[in-house]
């Protein structure tokens, strides 16, 4: 018996936010300062290297909307992220172009927006192969076990790389890991590599061998990037904190490329390394200049929606392949999901 859309929406939200209460508990750690007489704007982030990182360790949200609450959850992958979005936990949110592709697909068509590019993955995303396990290339992952984050960039990757090496996904054995728990399985010998982000990437390559990269992947036509996304709802009532926050994030691309040291200096105290690991993390993603965001290649402008747009669709159409998801929605869907609203004004 097949179950009415607007019925299965009720009962996926019913069960994600189950899920997320959960999640809550077991997988975030949230900072705020809250004060009852203000507004709360919630911001889901991750703990990769990124502009996101600066803008909470120099508390830039909370000087430019001193008006209200800024409270800033910790969530270990895309797909977690997707999973408050879907619950309206969260107003904005740093989530992987691959969650954000399969978002904007059903059955969860969430509603939300596209209005930042925190960075484009290098080699910040890899593969990696054990050390003692005799892989050599991708090809050589045949009936291994591979570790990685589903619904994650990695994952699209990971995919796109088994793909171009002529393999499928039933050909190896795929297990759902965070980063910290596939770094636990590797050092007890579970898995035999492992598609993951930075800060966990770097401690894989102490032991092991990178087969290949998410810059690699780009270049072959299958690139990655980790955006920033706001909740449709949110943006139409609140665009002034949109300007505010998108400024903030366009502040923490500038420092990044004008003044490294004090750009890693926070992403070192955010994700507990020293200031010289994180300034080679940073080194390791690709970061726009603010005045690029607005070009035909990334947002674009109102009445000519960018390439992003583009980028979203084919990894839709990429994950359908692969049967994550059902079908890739129209290009349309992607184009009127990038927020692209007051954006030159916003990043300058």
């Amino acid at each position: 018996m097949s179950i009415p859309v607007s019925r299965a929406r009720r009962v996926l939200a019913v069960a994600v936010a189950g899920a997320v209460l959960a999640l809550g508990v077991a997988a975030c750690s949230v900072d705020s300062s809250a004060s009852n007489d203000k507004p709360t704007i919630r911001v889901a982030y991750q703990s990769f290297p990124s502009g996101d990182l600066v803008v909470k360790n120099g508390h830039w949200l909370e000087d430019a909307l001193p008006g209200y609450n800024v409270k800033w959850t910790k969530f270990d992958s895309g797909a977690d992220v997707n999973t408050a979005f879907v619950a309206g936990e969260v107003d904005f949110g740093a989530i992987g172009s691959s969650p954000v592709a399969r978002g904007l697909s059903a059955p969860l068509s969430i509603p939300y927006r596209v209005a930042f590019v925190l960075d484009v993955a290098g080699d910040n995303e890899a593969l990696v192969a054990r050390n003692g396990t005799g892989i050599e290339s991708v090809a050589d992952l045949r009936g291994r076990k591979i570790g990685t984050a589903f619904a994650s960039t990695a994952h699209y990757s990971l995919l796109a790389a088994l793909n171009q090496a002529g393999l499928s996904a039933s050909d190896v054995q795929l297990v759902d890991l965070q980063p910290q728990a596939s770094l636990a399985a590797w050092q007890r010998g579970d898995v035999d590599a492992v598609y993951t982000w930075l800060p966990t990437l770097d401690e894989l390559r102490r032991g092991g061998k990178t087969l290949i990269t998410s810059r690699e992947l780009a270049a072959a036509g299958k690139p990655t990037l980790d955006l920033g996304v706001v909740s449709a709802d949110f943006a139409a009532a609140h665009p002034e904190v949109v300007d505010a926050w998108r400024t903030a994030q366009a502040r923490a691309l500038t420092a990044i490329a004008d003044d490294p040291a004090a750009a890693a200096e926070a992403v070192a105290a955010e994700i507990g390394s020293t200031r010289q690991d994180a300034a080679a993390q940073l080194k390791q993603g690709v970061f726009l200049a603010p005045a690029a965001l607005s070009s035909p290649d990334w947002l674009g402008t109102e009445g000519a929606p960018g390439n992003l747009a583009n980028n979203l669709h084919s990894a839709a159409q990429f994950l359908a392949e692969q049967k994550q998801i059902g079908a890739a929605p129209d290009l349309a869907v992607f184009q009127q999901a990038l927020y692209v609203e007051g954006l030159p004004g916003a990043v300058q």
